[in-house]
C-alpha cells in the first residue's frame, strides 16, 4: 500500500482539490491535521509536509509517492522518478512558474552574464542559484533566504532568485526579470524503490490515471444533441470535439444523436450557433474525469 506526501501551504487547496475531482479526497481530523486517509485499498496513509522537504522524503523511501514542485526537485537535487506533470500551480489549473533572476528595475543589468562578478543573490533556492551561476562561470555570493526575498534589493542583496508566476508582485516591489533559471510545474514523484516493486509500481499508475483523468476533464464539458440528417454536415462544421464527435443515427432513421467533449469557456457562443446549424434537445454535462 502507498504511502503519500502531499504539499503544505500555497499548493495545499489545489492538491486536495484534484484529489478529490479524482475521487481520492483526503481525510482529516481538521483542515490543520498534517495526516489523513484516502478511501482506497492501495493507500495505505496520507502527510501533508511543505513541498521543500517532499523530494528527499520521498527519495529516502519514508513515502512512496509526492506531490511537490519541480523547482524542489531540482533544489534538493534529489534523484526520484518524475511520474506525471499535474499542469497547475496555486493559481490553477494549466499556470506554472518560474523560477527567475530579479534585480533593481534601474540596474543596468539585462541578463544573468551581465551580472558583476561577486554580486550578493538572495534566494530560497541556494543550490540550484550557485549551480547556475557556476555554469555561467560568474562567482556570485548566495544567501539563503527565508522569507521577503525581494525586500533585500539593494540595501542587503544586489539580485534575488525567486519564484514568479506572473512577475506581477516583483514589479511592484521595483524590480525587473532579467533571466529564467527554471520553468517549474507541480509533479507527481515516486520513490525509484517503490518504482520497482510490480504491486506498488500498479498502485502508483492507477493514481496517476485518476489524477490526470480528473485533469483533462478540468474546463471541459460534454454537448449531447439532436440533428436532422439533412443539417448533419451543417453541424459538425461548427462543433469542436477533442478528437471527433461521436454520430449515432435515430432508430427511425430520420436524424442523428450527437455528443462532443468542449471546452467550458466556449459553450456561450457554441449553443447559440449549434442552434443556427440545426441542433435540438442540446445538453451540456460536467465531466470528473476523461481517461485516454
Amino acid at each position: 500500500m502507498l504511502r503519500v506526501v502531499l504539499p503544505k501551504g500555497s499548493l495545499e487547496e489545489q492538491t486536495l482539490r484534484l484529489f478529490a475531482s479524482a475521487d481520492l479526497a483526503v481525510r482529516r481530523s481538521s483542515a490543520r491535521a498534517y495526516h489523513g486517509t484516502i478511501a482506497d485499498d492501495g493507500i495505505e496513509r496520507v502527510s501533508l509536509l511543505r513541498p521543500q522537504e517532499i523530494p528527499l522524503y520521498v527519495e529516502e523511501g519514508f513515502f512512496d509517492l509526492g506531490v511537490t514542485g519541480r523547482d524542489w526537485v531540482e533544489e534538493t537535487a534529489a534523484d526520484v522518478e518524475i511520474v506525471a506533470s499535474l499542469e497547475y500551480a496555486k493559481g490553477g489549473v494549466g499556470r506554472g512558474v518560474r523560477v527567475v533572476l530579479a534585480v533593481a528595475a534601474d540596474d543596468p543589468a539585462e541578463s544573468a552574464s551581465s551580472l558583476a562578478p561577486g554580486s550578493r543573490i538572495s534566494t530560497e533556492y541556494p543550490n540550484l542559484t550557485a549551480r547556475f551561476f557556476e555554469r555561467l562561470g560568474i562567482p556570485v555570493r548566495v544567501f539563503p533566504s527565508y522569507g521577503a526575498t525581494e525586500a533585500k534589493v539593494p540595501e542587503i542583496v544586489d539580485a534575488i532568485v525567486d519564484v514568479a508566476e506572473t512577475g506581477s508582485t516583483l514589479r511592484a516591489h521595483g524590480m525587473k526579470v532579467i533571466e529564467t533559471l527554471l520553468e517549474s510545474e507541480v509533479v507527481l514523484i515516486a520513490s525509484r524503490a517503490a518504482s520497482k516493486d510490480a504491486a506498488t509500481r500498479r498502485a502508483i499508475e492507477n493514481v496517476c490515471t485518476l489524477l490526470m483523468g480528473a485533469l483533462m476533464a478540468e474546463g471541459r464539458v460534454l454537448i449531447k444533441l439532436n440533428v436532422d440528417a439533412e443539417r448533419l454536415d451543417d453541424l459538425l462544421d461548427v462543433l469542436p470535439s477533442m478528437k471527433s464527435p461521436t454520430v449515432s443515427r435515430h432508430a427511425d432513421g430520420r436524424g442523428h444523436a450527437v455528443e462532443s467533449v468542449v471546452e467550458k469557456a466556449c459553450v456561450n457562443t457554441l449553443i447559440p450557433r449549434l442552434k443556427e446549424a440545426g441542433a435540438t434537445d442540446v445538453l451540456e454535462l460536467p465531466i470528473s474525469k476523461i481517461i485516454p
